[in-house]
């Protein structure tokens, strides 16, 4: 069977241009993980991940991961609750350009308002280091993804249809 997976391509050009999204509760940290803890990563990846179809890097070993978080241009950011885990953001930095490469929240924490939050928090970041941030989504990523991009006022700028072999 043949699966139709769209995928969109959004950037925002200017921080100006960002909507941003504030969040009223107090009581939860975004912190930069710079101990090349791949773990962490790898563990975002997998349970954001499994709804998704998420599957390139399930066939990593530990040394690719290690690679993967120990590459200078890439930076992860973690949302957590006091010692709880909420999301995360992987960006990549290339020139004036930097890439939300991936970007999750844990299922439990969906639909609180975080995901909004925590994209604006991706972007203000982005902006740094970079003239343009951009990520791609596409329909096997959560419901909201690509509203979320739009609502903090990225637009799309290439679509693509691909067809798959059904997982």
């Amino acid at each position: 069977m043949i699966e139709r997976i769209e995928r969109y391509y959004l950037e925002i050009n200017s921080i100006e241009d960002l909507n941003s999204k504030q969040f009223s509760d107090q009581n939860f940290t975004l912190t930069e993980e710079n101990n090349y803890k791949f773990n962490l990563n790898k563990f975002f990846y997998k349970q954001i991940g499994k709804k998704h179809q998420w599957v390139d890097r399930l066939v990593w070993q530990d040394k690719n991961w290690m690679d993967y978080v120990s590459n200078k241009n890439l930076k992860t950011f973690i949302l957590q609750k006091k010692e709880d885990l909420i999301g995360y953001f992987e960006l990549i930095f290339n020139n004036n350009d930097c890439e939300i490469a991936y970007f999750g929240i844990l299922e439990e924490y969906i639909g609180r308002g975080y995901g909004g939050f925590l994209l604006s928090e991706a972007i203000k970041i982005g902006f740094k280091n970079a003239n343009r941030i951009w990520v791609h989504t596409c329909s096997l990523d959560h419901a909201n993804a690509i509203e979320n991009y739009k609502s903090r006022g990225m637009k799309v700028f290439k679509t693509e249809i691909l067809n798959r072999k059904a997982i």
